[in-house]
């Protein structure tokens, strides 16, 4: 029986510009979730086993969905196996149980061989590092930020009210 490995450096890395902040992070990890199961399915319609589950036994999950051409899937896996092969063997593992095989938390700990609370704080870290990945690959789109909203006034704007008794109206 293996123990979890201990928990990833959130400091600077060697060679990479600064990670954003996790907060900025954290908006992708839905994203990030729905793109390792396209990844995970395309993987499967193109022939292979996605790297990220090595030889294991898995759960199917069914469900319709427009095909891409067999080159555009070849592509779009080979460049996620690239990001996901960078990322450390346990939140490989972790993504994999969570993301891919259905797992919930209380489960995979158990096949962890880890607590429910190391996976509960292990899982979104290693979403947002595979995030930054795919960031970094262009492989997801980065947010836009909202232009900033006018201010706002608790009053609204004087105009004239075409009602029958001709009176202006305060507010619109």
């Amino acid at each position: 029986m293996s123990a979890c490995p201990p928990a990833l450096e959130e400091g600077p890395r060697l060679g990479r510009p600064p990670l954003p902040s996790r907060a900025r992070l954290a908006v992708y990890r839905g994203q990030t979730t729905a793109l390792l199961r396209r990844y995970f399915r395309l993987a499967l319609d193109a022939g292979r086993l996605p790297s990220l589950l090595g030889r294991e036994v898995f759960r199917a999950r069914i469900s319709s969905h427009h095909a891409p051409s067999f080159e555009d899937a070849v592509i779009f896996v080979h460049d996620v196996e690239r990001c996901v092969e960078a990322l450390d063997p346990f939140s490989r593992t972790l993504l994999a149980r969570v993301v891919l095989q259905d797992y919930g938390l209380e489960e995979a700990a158990r096949l962890l061989h880890c607590g429910r609370r190391k996976v509960a704080r292990r899982l979104p870290l290693a979403l947002d590092l595979l995030s930054e990945l795919l960031l970094e690959r262009a492989l997801l789109r980065p947010r836009r930020r909202r232009a900033a909203l006018p201010e706002s006034c608790q009053e609204g704007k004087t105009v004239e009210n075409p009602s029958s008794d001709g009176k202006q109206s305060k507010y619109i």
